[in-house]
């Protein structure tokens, strides 16, 4: 069964920090702040529910490479070092069409720790 959530195009800019990902027509932006935060590494997510771990201080981070996987993900090199999460096709895929509410839920969680973007 083909997987449907496969992009159909992957492009780093790294100027702007971005990530471009097309499925079809549709296309969406996803920062590298944004993929670094929402990682699905151990580091960021914690080893089970209610472990995850408030990502800060990652506004100017950058993406330095990506690597394919197999044919069922990417692995993301982010220039903090970060390098550990596999964003599967369907994660990448949720990200990009529930950026809006995973974003404004980031900025809740920051707030409510009493941190300031910069």
């Amino acid at each position: 069964m083909a997987n449907t959530n496969y992009p159909s195009e992957i492009v780093l800019h790294k100027h702007s920090k971005q990530l471009e990902l097309a499925y079809g027509g549709d296309r969406y932006m996803l920062s590298a702040e944004y993929l670094r935060v929402y990682s699905p590494s151990a580091e960021v997510r914690g080893h089970g529910h209610g472990q995850e771990v408030l990502q800060t201080n990652k506004e100017q981070v950058a993406i330095t490479q990506i690597e394919p996987i197999g044919n069922y993900a990417i692995k993301i090199y982010f220039d903090d070092g970060h390098d550990s999460g596999l964003f599967s096709w369907d994660y990448l895929y949720e990200l990009a069409t529930q950026q809006d509410q995973h974003w404004q839920d980031y900025l809740n969680r920051l707030e409510a720790a009493g941190y300031q973007r910069h």
